[in-house]
């Protein structure tokens, strides 16, 4: 690769991967810079910034501890540049009380002795070192969210066995949503408060549900993330079935929702016994499953949308949307629907829905019975953009949208494609503006006679971007908005079907 390199390492310094990830946005986005990283120096993350171009000799020297740097600029000055405003950022302080800096604890032991009411610990740090972290922190009776990937599964089971003796819920690793007595946790979105408790074993899972709760009239207890190989054979759903536990003694939980990818044949029945010794009404969605045999007091349904719908008390016809399918139509000789997905269960539910109406679907990231990309000659692509094959190097789609801006482009270009379906999530952690940043690529790229684009709004009114207004934005655009994810898949298969 071309361009001037520069490194820079920070000898045992951290951040959270989430802040890196937003620095990394900033300084990437500067006049004159190709690619910038900045990230935790494992193994793991030294090896996506050299696949990048992004590591000379010193950052290929750091460790796991220290924080690396890596600039690619078009030219030494702009390199500067770019490394002095990384060294700006890093150098911040992270909060002030007047004009003094607010200190903060560097360790969990400091953590504790500040706040000894607390119960909860969450981690975030580079997956190397969050088991240790968050064994530290179970071991102080501190329940633990460990919001870090890259754990070795096993570890991941040895901890929560741990956890599950000495009465501490694990929720992760990889865990990236949770609300605990309301507060919204890592990627979470502001819902009411409310009787209806969610165990997710899939982030934008739990936030779709969460918000359409909300949009429904009703509220969330809590939404308890576990990780999303909790219910994998080697975890053996641990963190599940607490979470479970803990809803059904909760006296403000009327009501348990489950969702999950489809757990092996006998993860699936110790949970759902676990579910029908409740004497609470469950609603279970293994996304993508087919229907099974359910405990008396749950019902099962196969989408986000029929979860939150049921957990609500709503009959089908009380959430029923106007068909946008039908009014529109579609260019001659284009026929392909492409979904590009940021959050991976709303790819899988838009899966779900094609499959039912016996649309032939591929994707990157299939559910049961939908054959792989890279293994299907035709189909409608469903992407999950968020998967590690878009996302090496840099930031998730839902912390920065550009890193969808290729795909959408070489779509909005292809004379194939009929209908773009995509996700706007919002919420706390995600971009400030994501659906005026999708109408700007729109602006810029789109063609005459181009392919319908049909999206949807995953948050709330309380969230920071505000539902409506990112709503709007998207309709100024052009595009067509559906009140949920499942609806703009039925959309667009209405769309398909009716100019067909």
């Amino acid at each position: 690769m071309s361009g001037v390199i520069v490194n820079e390492v920070r000898k045992g310094f951290y951040l959270d991967s989430v802040a890196l990830m937003r620095f990394s946005r900033t300084i990437a986005g500067l006049e004159g810079i190709e690619e910038a990283a900045l990230m935790m120096g494992t193994p793991a993350n030294r090896r996506i910034m050299s696949d990048a171009g992004l590591l000379e000799d010193a950052g290929k020297a750091a460790e796991g501890g220290d924080l690396v740097i890596g600039i690619r600029a078009k030219d030494q000055k702009s390199a500067d540049h770019a490394l002095g405003e990384s060294r700006a950022l890093l150098d911040q302080p992270t909060a002030k009380d007047g004009d003094a800096a607010v200190w903060r604890p560097r360790t969990l032991r400091a953590a504790v002795k500040l706040a000894p009411e607390s119960n909860l610990a969450l981690i975030s740090v580079p997956g190397d070192f969050a088991v240790a972290e968050a064994r530290k922190a179970i071991r102080r009776g501190l329940h633990t969210m460990i919001f870090s990937d890259n754990v070795d599964i096993a570890e991941e089971a040895a901890l929560k066995r741990e956890a599950h003796e000495l009465g501490c819920l694990v929720m992760g690793p990889d865990c990236g949503t949770a609300i605990i007595n309301g507060t919204a946790l890592a990627f979470a979105n502001r819902v009411p408060r409310g009787d209806i408790g969610i165990v997710g074993a899939s982030g934008t899972g739990t936030q779709e549900v969460s918000c359409l709760i909300a949009q429904y009239g009703s509220g969330v207890s809590h939404a308890i993330g576990v990780g999303g190989r909790d219910l994998k054979p080697e975890v053996g759903a641990i963190s599940t079935l607490m979470a479970i536990d803990a809803l059904d003694a909760d006296p403000g939980t009327k009501h348990i929702v489950l969702v999950s990818k489809p757990p092996e044949t006998e993860v699936a029945a110790k949970v759902l016994e676990r579910i029908g010794e409740s004497a609470k009404p469950a609603t279970i969605c293994f996304i993508g499953a087919d229907e099974s045999s359910m405990p008396a007091n749950a019902t099962q349904v196969f989408s986000l949308k029929d979860a939150a719908r049921v957990a609500c008390g709503m009959n089908d016809e009380d959430v029923k949307s106007a068909d946008a399918g039908a009014a529109v139509s579609i260019q001659p000789g284009r026929s392909q629907v492409r979904g590009l997905f940021a959050g991976g269960t709303l790819c899988a539910e838009a899966q779900v829905i094609f499959k039912a109406a016996d649309f032939p679907t591929i994707s990157n990231a299939p559910i049961p019975g939908v054959p792989s990309l890279d293994k299907a000659n035709g189909g409608h692509p469903m992407l999950d953009l968020g998967e590690d094959e878009y996302t090496q190097g840099k930031p998730h789609p839902m912390i920065d949208p550009s890193v969808r801006d290729d795909v959408i482009i070489e779509a909005l270009k292809d004379e194939a494609v009929a209908v773009i379906l995509a996700d706007m999530v919002i919420g706390y952690g995600a971009h400030d503006d994501p659906a005026g940043y999708f109408a700007g690529i729109l602006k810029e790229h789109g063609v005459e006679g181009g392919p319908l684009v049909i999206a949807s709004v995953t948050g709330t009114e309380e969230d920071p971007q505000i539902r409506s207004i990112q709503m709007a934005k998207l309709e100024a655009a052009g595009v067509h908005v559906a009140p949920t994810n499942a609806d703009a898949a039925a959309w667009a298969l209405s769309a398909i079907r009716s100019n067909g």
